[in-house]
Parts: C-alpha cells; structure tokens; sequence
C-alpha cells in the first residue's frame, strides 16, 4: 500500500490509473519534489529520546488546520552548547515529514544560538514545497525553537536547584 500511494504522490504508475479511470473522474497528480519523495521514504532521525534527560531539548507542535503533529528532540552536549544529536516523531503529511527530516539533519553538530537562525524559508526552498504546504516548513522552524526553549529551561533549572543545594550547605 505505501508503495502504491508513493507512485501516486511522485506521479509514477499514472499510466494503468488513467486507463481504469473515467476522463470525468480524473484529477491531475500534484509532483512532489525528489528531495520531499527521499525524506518521505527515507526519513532521516526517526525516534524518540527520554525527554527526563536534562540534556534534551524537546519541542511539539502542530497545526490545528491540517492535523499535523511534530516532535522534534535536541540532545546537547553541556560542556560546548553544540547539539549532538537530534530526532523527530511527526503525524502528518509527506511534505511535513520531510520537513522534520532535513530540520533534524540541519542542527546536528550547531549550536543552540545558529539552530535558532534556520527559516521555515529555507527548509522550504530546499525542499521545493508549494505555497499551499509552506506550514509544514513553518511547524519544523518552530518544533527547533520549542526544543531549544525546553532545553534553555530545563537547563535553568538544574542551575536554579544546584544553587539551592550550595546555599542550604
């Protein structure tokens, strides 16, 4: 079945379609670009880290208009800032796929204050997406700067009860 809706989506294997299917009830395929078809079927980063660890950033969001949902986790190395590793869970479209994909692919091996100049633009023109799934781009721009919000606050917490710990001693 994945294989079939992908020749859909790329528009491959038109050709039996449009001899089963009436002329009245055809619809023109929409291309996706090769970059979103490789990231859909390849997503990069696919997971989960444990979102306890204070050394991980994790971000969700998601767009109530579509439905799609996206996690995006940063795990950071304390001692340098840099981002080590990063991975993502999404609930939604190819092209949102794709987005959470390449963000995660993008932050590995930056640190936190370059992460947090990637644009939703930029993904998107990457990823060639129409303007009809630029939100997909926008939910992956937001998911990095959630991550690294969570992050920055639990990392100021941990400062925060290490300081109680001095002062109580």
């Amino acid at each position: 079945m994945l294989r079939h809706a992908t020749k859909r989506i790329t528009g491959l294997g038109l050709a039996e379609s449009r001899l089963s299917t009436p002329a009245a009830t055809r619809i023109l395929p929409r291309f996706y670009h090769e970059r979103v078809v490789d990231h859909y079927n390849n997503p990069r980063n696919v997971g989960a880290f444990d979102k306890n660890d204070p050394t991980v950033g994790t971000g969700l969001v998601g767009a109530p208009a579509c439905g799609d949902v996206m996690k995006l986790q940063i795990k950071v190395d304390e001692q340098t800032g840099k981002i080590t590793d990063a991975c993502f869970k999404t609930f939604g479209c190819g092209s949102a796929i794709a987005s959470s994909s390449v963000a995660t692919e993008w932050v590995k091996g930056k640190q936190m204050e370059e992460v947090l100049t990637i644009k939703n633009t930029e993904i998107a023109k990457h990823l060639s997406l129409p303007p009809v799934k630029l939100h997909c781009s926008m939910l992956a721009e937001d998911a990095i700067k959630a991550a690294v919000k969570d992050y920055e606050t639990k990392r100021g917490k941990s400062v925060a009860s290490a300081t109680d710990k001095i002062a109580e001693a």
